[in-house]
């Protein structure tokens, strides 16, 4: 081992390749990590926390070990850089918690309404006055792995309406589930008690309603 590890493979090859994937390891465990401890997941922000320092702890002792490496430098940035990107690409694919879509709208909404009622998102529709006229403002609370979907709604039914996407850290349950969600508990069988709560307005999982 001892020779193998004084070997130039291992010096200039071996070693910077491992520094390089601890570095996208951690970095991207870090990204992970900063959007648990935002969403209130303290538990899997602590664990997640835990195996981002070992991680980091190793690599960079494996630089300090070796200040005559240049390739150790290279790779230790080099897999910083990386790990940022991988971590939003895997928390994209996550799609973690709630957003809150705000829609705006000048023409008709009665259709797109329709839609994303019967889509199962629950909606909140206010008449208001704009700039150059009355508009229509929808509110909805949806899952951030739905955004796509609803706004390909937005952009079939209604293509030049206005809207804004914001995170949101909690969202309490108020209303029962959506109807699809509803059949899949009858349909095996399962019962799921509901709490109404008509002096709110946001259902957690799909929409304000």
């Amino acid at each position: 081992m001892s020779i193998f590890s004084e070997s130039a493979a291992f010096a200039y090859i071996l070693l910077p390749l491992l520094v390089f994937l601890a570095r996208i390891l951690d970095v991207s465990i870090g990204t992970l990590r900063i959007i648990f401890v935002a969403k209130g997941v303290k538990y899997f922000a602590a664990l997640l926390g835990f195996f981002e320092s070992l991680i980091w702890l190793v690599a960079v002792a494996q630089v300090m070990q070796n200040l005559n490496s240049w390739q150790t430098y290279i790779a230790f940035a080099l897999g910083f850089a990386v790990g940022n990107y991988v971590g939003v690409v895997l928390e994209e694919r996550i799609a973690l918690g709630n957003i809150l879509i705000r829609i705006i709208t000048q023409r008709e909404a009665h259709e797109l309404l329709s839609v994303l009622r019967k889509e199962g998102y629950g909606v909140t529709s206010v008449e208001a006055q704009g700039e150059f006229g009355p508009v229509s403002l929808i509110f909805s609370v949806i899952k951030r792995k739905n955004v796509r979907k609803i706004v390909a709604l937005i952009k079939r039914y209604n293509p030049n309406a206005f809207y804004t996407i914001e995170d949101m850290r909690y969202v309490t349950q108020t209303y029962p589930l959506p109807l699809t969600d509803r059949s899949l508990f009858s349909a095996l069988g399962m019962k799921r008690s509901t709490k109404h709560d008509h002096s709110a307005a946001v259902h957690p999982g799909n929409a304000a309603t």
